[in-house]
């Protein structure tokens, strides 16, 4: 069998303070009207960049929301043909990032990324759009944006629970990719780096949120763990996060960490390389380190506090198995749906 590796080029500025260096990467990019797209626990940062830019800073659009509906979409479009955006800069996690690469799939103008979640996203040329409830994603080279500039500064907002939650979405990037089939040498070393930073790092930030070293060795992980997302295909969980998402218009982070335990218990037998990877982190039982981190979170922890229904996991699992991404654990609707009932 051929191995196939690809790395597609971008630009990161990485430390404390990087977001202060956007102005001059706005310039590199010969950029002078730019759209700001932030979520909107991001708006202090965004209001400090928008400051920073001065007159080139010329439109916002405030109205991200999760999933990336493409109704939404167009209301961030109307906003770029009016202010004749050349370029757009994103403040915040996936939904603000998943905006800005539908906007670049449209305009066709750079994308200037600042996470201020572990999402991932903004690293991959991976784009998730919803229309009438069904989410459906797509890759193209063209959708990862030009430059990303971590700044640990901007995470130290966050609080508790989307901390958690945000990095078990990291640490999901990083597991599939270890059970990938067209997982490589170069993603292997990355997943597994991903899932020790991540696993090692998170109880500490947990423990006191305003720590920078910690909190950096998690931006740093899911730098690394999007990375795996952008070159390795997504599996079983990755698809029933999309499902469920799309359809019951879930939370995506609390999505992942409710359903990571249960993917790998489903998983880790018919994928030795990466439990014997996992175990060589977390000991012997990588299932139970990621359920102890689930049961941390303060706040919804199975799908029906997230309102699904019982009865709609059939017809879920019936979608996935119809089509499943590649896994190596069974995928049938039976055994789909036994993984859904678990978190449930």
């Amino acid at each position: 069998m051929v191995v196939v590796h690809e790395t597609v080029a971008s630009r990161v500025l990485l430390g404390a303070g990087a977001r202060h260096s956007v102005p001059e990467e706005v310039q590199r990019l010969g950029a002078t009207r730019v759209l700001l797209v932030a979520t909107g626990s991001a708006r202090a940062a965004r209001d400090e960049l928008e400051a920073a830019l001065g007159e080139r800073a010329v439109a916002r659009f405030d109205g991200a929301v999760v999933h990336t509906p493409v109704a939404v979409t167009g209301q961030a479009m109307a906003v770029v043909e009016e202010a004749a955006a050349d370029a757009v800069v994103t403040i915040g996690g996936g939904s603000a990032i998943g905006l800005g690469k539908a906007i670049v799939a449209r305009a066709g103008i750079p994308h200037l990324a600042l996470p201020t979640t572990y999402a991932g996203s903004e690293v991959t040329p991976v784009l998730g759009e919803t229309t009438d409830g069904v989410k459906q994603t797509r890759r193209d080279p063209a959708l990862l944006p030009g430059t990303v500039v971590y700044d640990v500064e901007l995470t130290l907002r966050m609080p508790f629970g989307l901390t958690l939650t945000s990095a078990v979405n990291a640490l999901a990037h990083a597991v599939e990719a270890l059970w990938a089939p067209d997982a490589t040498p170069v993603s292997d070393a990355l997943a597994t780096e991903a899932s020790r930073l991540l696993l090692e790092a998170l109880p500490t930030v947990l423990g006191d949120p305003a720590g920078l070293p910690a909190r950096t060795a998690l931006q740093e992980g899911a730098w690394l763990a999007g990375t795996c997302l952008a070159t390795a295909r997504m599996g079983l969980h990755h698809q029933l996060a999309h499902a469920l998402g799309g359809t019951f218009d879930l939370p995506h982070a609390e999505l992942h960490t409710m359903l990571l335990a249960h993917v790998l218990r489903h998983n880790l037998p018919h994928a030795p390389t990466a439990a014997h990877r996992l175990r060589a982190i977390t000991g012997d039982d990588p299932v139970a380190a990621v359920a102890a981190l689930a049961a941390a979170y303060d706040g919804p922890r199975r799908l029906r506090d997230l309102g699904v229904p019982a009865d709609g996991l059939a017809a879920v699992a019936e979608r996935v198995a119809a089509a499943p991404y590649p896994n190596p654990g069974p995928t049938d609707a039976a055994s789909v749906e036994a993984v859904l009932r678990a978190a449930w």
